[in-house]
């Protein structure tokens, strides 16, 4: 869910102009932020889809050898300079890893410029819209696009487990990816996924958990939690009549805390969700 009252304010950085995007791409290449630990080989590249070419960023750890799969839907302000870091962190980590642009039907990455309002209704409108451009046809062609991407490189490894993770409205992404690839997708990770995870609608998310084939980290926001508490625990009763292995917790930060640039973004929090992930990726995906 991401509206006025769980994305209060501004998310800024200095590096989202369109032109200087591409700059600090290419310097990120070189340097790695402080967020960014280690190194990883960045490549700008373009996925051929059903409904397009999608623009993304792949990434894999330097020299020889090749690694598990992970795919990493961004939030609702797209592709941009944080969840690049982002890519490239985990990709230093020991996986090849791609962060597409999840509203290339609409516009190419960055979709917002260096700061972006959630106070402002014409501002937040542009998002909503471009989020409604994507069907959940779309959703699960495009998943099964960016697998194919990634199993077409020659650093990905031959196995048949993959990770995916999503921020925001990406988690409830990251659910429709693991039950469009079940026998693909073995790890899922959703951060400040927000009460989308679980809603009245046939299509809602928490209901394809079963078709999956996956073990889940589930960190959801204090505020979310706050506006709708049994959230958490219809998940965790889907997951236990799936029989599936999940974790789920409501971490003591609001919406958006583990992508920086926000508000708030909260260091301590998103370092133990990072934490949290690895321990899902290091048991999942082996």
């Amino acid at each position: 869910m991401c509206d006025e009252f769980i994305h209060p304010g501004l998310v800024e950085d200095h590096r989202l102009s369109r032109r200087s995007f591409g700059l600090a791409a290419a310097a990120a290449g070189v340097a790695t932020s402080a967020l960014a630990q280690g190194n990883a080989v960045e490549s700008d590249v373009t996925v051929k889809t059903p409904d397009g070419s999608c623009d993304a960023v792949l990434y894999h750890p330097p020299g020889t050898g090749n690694w598990p799969a992970v795919l990493v839907w961004p939030d609702i302000m797209g592709l941009r300079p944080a969840f690049r870091d982002l890519g490239r962190r985990l990709a230093s980590q020991g996986y090849t890893v791609l962060v597409p642009n999840p509203f290339y039907r609409s516009a190419k990455a960055p979709v917002i410029g260096e700061s972006f309002n959630f106070n402002d209704p014409a501002q937040r409108s542009r998002l909503t819209g471009y989020r409604s451009a994507i069907s959940d046809a779309g959703v699960d062609s495009d998943a099964v696009a960016y697998l194919a991407f990634l199993d077409a490189q020659p650093q990905t490894a031959k196995t048949r487990k993959a990770g995916v993770q999503g921020y925001c409205m990406g988690g409830a992404l990251s659910f429709r990816t693991a039950a469009a690839l079940p026998g693909r997708i073995a790890a899922v990770g959703s951060f400040h996924g927000g009460n989308g995870l679980v809603t009245k609608e046939p299509n809602s998310p928490h209901l394809l958990i079963a078709k999956s084939n996956a073990a889940y980290l589930v960190c959801q926001a204090q505020n979310d939690d706050a506006q709708m508490p049994q959230v958490k625990d219809d998940l965790k009763a889907a997951f236990s009549a799936a029989r599936r292995t999940a974790t789920v917790e409501v971490y003591r930060a609001d919406h958006g805390w583990c992508v920086p640039g926000g508000q708030v973004y909260n260091q301590a929090e998103a370092e133990r969700a990072w934490s949290a992930l690895g321990r899902l990726y290091q048991t999942a995906l082996v």
